[in-house]
Formats: C-alpha cells, structure tokens, sequence
C-alpha cells in the first residue's frame, strides 16, 4: 500500500502561511496597533511550543486521557445504504471526544500555550457553544480564569450550552449588536483583548482570524485527519475516495482535510449552510457565494456587498452561520483542492433524522449539513459504485435539539 501512495502524484499544498501570514493571497494580519505586541508574543510563544517535545508530550498525555483520543472511526452500514448502492461511508467520531465535539481539541492546546506564556485570563468567542464549553472545560481544569463571549441570538437557541459554561465557572457575555450571533461576538472579544491584553489570552475557536490563529487552530485540529489516515487505512487498506465536512468558520474541515491535502486522489468536500434559501441574508455560505475582503483581521472570502459591508446570514446551526471563513479554505478553494457546496436548513434537518433513525447516532446541526449533502450527492448520481467515503462527524446533537423540535413542529 506504501508503494501505491509514493507512486500517485501528490498535489502541492501550500503547509504553512508565507512571511506575511499567508495562504496564497489569504490570510495574513489586519489589526489594530494596540495588538501588534500581543500577536508577536502569541508567534513567537506558538513557534516554541510547536518544536517543544516537553509541550508536545503534554499535549498528547491530555488529548489521550482526558479527551479520550484518539476517538473512532465508525463504518454505518444501513447510512451507507442510503446514499447509494455498493459504496461505504465511515464517520470520524469527533461527537465522541470530551465534551461532544471537535473543539477540545483547539481549546486544550490553546490553553496548555496559554499556561505555558503565564496567562491566567482566557477570553473565547462562541456561536453554537461548543467552543464556549470547550473552553470553560479546559479552563477549570487548569484553573483559569474563563470569560466567553456569546451572541443573545445564540444564547437563546443554545441555552443548555450556556448552562454548561457557567456550570463550569465561565462568565457568558452576551453580545447584543449587529446580528446578535459568532461575528459578533468575536467583535465584543476583540474588544476586550485590546483593552486587556497584557493579561490576557484569547482563546480563538476556529481556523480564522489574523495570523498565526488559522494556523494555530489547524495544527491543533489536524489530530482528526491524521488519526483517520492511518484508521480508514487499517479497515480499507486504502485511502478514501472523498472525504466531507461541513464547513462554517472551517476548524473541523482543516482539521480533517490538511492531512489528506498531498494525496490528490481523496476529494475534499466542504459543505456550508445554504440556509432558508440563496438570497441574500438567508444562507451563510460564504465560499460558494462569497468575494474576498477583510474581517476579522484576515484577507479571506466573506459575505459582503460592493462597499465592503458584511451581510447578515442565517442558519439552522449556530456554529454556521458565519459570513466569513479560513484563509487556508479559500486558498484550498481557488486552487481547486476542495471544492465547496451548500446545504439547505431542510437539508440538514434531513440528514441528522436520517443518520438517527438508521444508526443510533444523533449528529450535531453543523455535521447533518454534511451528511443530508452527501444523501443528495447519492440522489443525483454524483457518487460512483464502489466508493470510500469518509465524513467528519464534528459533533454530537444534543445542544441542537430544541432547535430541532421546533424546525419540526413537535412539541416538547
């Protein structure tokens, strides 16, 4: 199987950011002067940390035992079924890991590199939660101080994650402008860095951001990808022929995606979330239907108008509905390595019911974008007989199912 792989052309990805912090032409940092101290002690700390054994042996101990990686990779036989004849669907099962989604896996490192720079306030950002409880684990269990900025949109939709937070000694903060949802709340804890910043870490939850955070938050993720390469070769003895993942800020998709990037056989496939509809203010699928500009101190594609405003989005699922996204996505996207698409709330509502009633499995509202989009690739014939798939299954449902309940008119 070694020799097969060493004899496929590989694709030429670019691994790490340039000098300006840069994937291709996105990336980079736009940011206030007031950080610029903060951000060259944020590299530089990051820089020592990455290429420290001690660190990196601290950071696996904790991935092993208190995360409880590495987490499965699981063949859903009747799922398989459903998107098409004669092809096999494996789940990574990030819903699985300590606190039901990916996000530990960010958080943990981000707070071992805070602890390690002597930071004992960590401020987060958080749409649908899952970071925000991430975090607050984390942070209790090194003993650090948790503040975790949260959208009152959010807060409302996802109100058995903000008890969990606060369970776990976080203060929420409700961001109570714009749209009320991640964007944000990223903007109140921005806000908060820049006036405390000498005594504070911000703990950024997905691969966006001025640089090194996308980077920072893809070294941390890509445990998942490099965890189901040597998994799906062991059941399969082969690679995979597409790999899925729904995509929002992008972490989990970086995460699984980065360590398959030189195999140009496997397509990546990002889904994002096409909301209520296409136009304008109902979907947040800023790769299939975004420009490229600046938020959030980064150069990436985002949803926004001729004059550079950034629209408000919609989605089912809190951790979607971001109108901007990873610079590594976009170069990803305009090199042709991935491509992108969009799923539909009702998309996604069909493939978290569908993955439920055939497995026992209840996927979180960000995975079923995912999972309903693959079901819909089955029904145009897109997938061919034989095939190998593997999709990230970021989180577990339960924070979604009020949500849910009420898309499906069923009364709790």
């Amino acid at each position: 199987m070694q020799a097969q792989e060493e004899k496929t052309p590989q694709y030429q990805h670019q691994r790490y950011p340039d000098q300006r912090g840069r994937f291709g032409e996105y990336g980079g940092q736009f940011i206030p002067e007031s950080l610029s101290t903060a951000f060259a002690e944020l590299q530089a700390a990051y820089e020592e940390a990455r290429k420290d054994p001690a660190f990196q042996a601290e950071l696996e101990t904790y991935l092993r035992h208190y995360v409880g990686r590495p987490t499965p990779l699981y063949y859903v036989p009747r799922f398989s079924k459903l998107v098409a004849p004669d092809v096999k669907v494996y789940l990574k099962r990030e819903d699985l890991a300590h606190t039901g989604a990916h996000k530990i896996n960010n958080a943990l490192g981000q707070a071992l590199l805070a602890k390690r720079m002597g930071k004992q306030r960590i401020i987060a950002e958080t749409g649908a939660g899952q970071h925000g409880v991430a975090t607050a684990t984390v942070c209790a269990m090194l003993g650090l101080e948790c503040i975790i900025y949260m959208g009152s949109v959010d807060i409302e939709r996802q109100s058995l994650n903000v008890f969990r937070m606060k369970l776990l000694g976080a203060e929420v903060r409700s961001a109570d402008t714009g749209s009320r949802t991640l964007k944000d709340a990223i903007n109140e804890a921005f806000r908060d860095w820049v006036a405390n910043a000498e005594s504070t870490f911000y703990l950024f939850g997905t691969a966006a951001g001025p640089h090194p955070y996308p980077l920072i938050v893809r070294d941390f993720q890509s445990v998942i990808g490099t965890e189901a390469r040597e998994q799906i070769q062991d059941f399969e003895g082969r690679l995979p022929d597409m790999i899925l993942a729904c995509v929002g800020g992008g972490s989990n998709a970086i995460g699984i995606f980065y360590p398959f990037a030189d195999a140009s056989e496997v397509k990546l496939i990002g889904v994002e979330a096409g909301g209520r509809s296409m136009e304008q203010g109902e979907h947040a699928a800023t790769l299939v239907a975004g420009t490229p500009g600046v938020l959030h101190g980064a150069m990436s594609y985002l949803l926004q108008n001729e004059d550079g405003q950034v629209f408000d989005t919609h989605s089912i699922s809190a951790g979607l509905d971001y109108p901007g996204v990873g610079p590594e996505h976009s170069y990803m996207k305009d090199s042709g390595r991935a491509t992108y698409g969009a799923a539909s709330d009702a998309t996604a509502l069909r493939g978290l019911q569908e993955l439920s009633r055939t497995e026992g499995i209840i996927p979180a509202l960000e995975s079923s974008h995912a999972l309903g989009y693959l079901i819909e690739m089955g029904q145009r014939g897109e997938i061919a007989p034989g095939s190998l798939i593997l999709v990230n299954l970021s989180g577990r449902g339960d924070k979604d199912m009020i949500t849910v309940a009420k898309a499906l008119n069923v009364s709790l």
